[in-house]
């Protein structure tokens, strides 16, 4: 009973933040009511509050769904830690995974350009990234002193956060992601190379 209660909440999450979506993507972030929001998606607004605490988070329910990825790469590879990161990273990037910033499908881009372009959104953005800096942080902590496993979160954190703004960027200037891709390969492998060499 509690697979199917987990799978019905699931559902209900998916369908009420792609409702939101396609609404914000329609209309702007700011010109769409979490009252309609609810309406659309055939739910009373203090349910809608019950699946997303802010209306911010109906945006980055798609972001979340990465949360402590990070960490978990870690504490699931025997690789040195930088390796592991670098390795996912660029499969990611192979899979064209919207999180890298590596996907040119129209509600892909629409979308980071929303996120990028909403600053409550963004504001939100980085208390996400905050949460997954202190998983990755803790579990670096478990192969290496607290300090250097702190300032190794942060900067991974942010390498990857640049990473995928820059590829989002070069894709929203209209490149073809053909001409993107090697390009943003060669960044990963640098900016890679640099965190490793401290």
């Amino acid at each position: 009973m509690t697979g199917l209660r987990q799978l019905q909440r699931r559902r209900m999450h998916e369908t009420i933040s792609a409702a939101a979506i396609r609404l914000f993507l329609e209309r702007g972030f700011e010109e769409v009511p979490v009252a309609e929001i609810a309406a659309v998606a055939g739910v009373s607004k203090p349910t809608l509050f019950k699946y997303f605490p802010t209306k911010e988070d109906l945006v980055l329910h798609r972001i979340a769904d990465h949360q402590g990825e990070a960490a978990r790469v870690v504490r699931g590879s025997a690789e040195p830690p930088l390796e592991a990161l670098r390795r996912h990273f660029l499969d990611g990037l192979a899979r064209h995974d919207p999180v890298t910033g590596l996907n040119d499908e129209p509600e892909v881009v629409a979308y980071h350009r929303m996120v990028f372009g909403t600053p409550s959104l963004v504001a939100r953005l980085f208390h996400h990234m905050s949460l997954d800096e202190r998983a990755l942080a803790e579990a670096l902590a478990e192969r290496m002193d607290d300090l250097t496993a702190a300032l190794v979160a942060g900067q991974v954190l942010a390498t990857q956060r640049v990473l995928a703004r820059r590829n989002w960027a070069l894709l929203a200037e209209g490149r073809p992601l053909a001409e993107v891709e090697p390009e943003s390969v060669r960044a990963a492998e640098r900016a890679f190379a640099l965190l490793s060499t401290g």
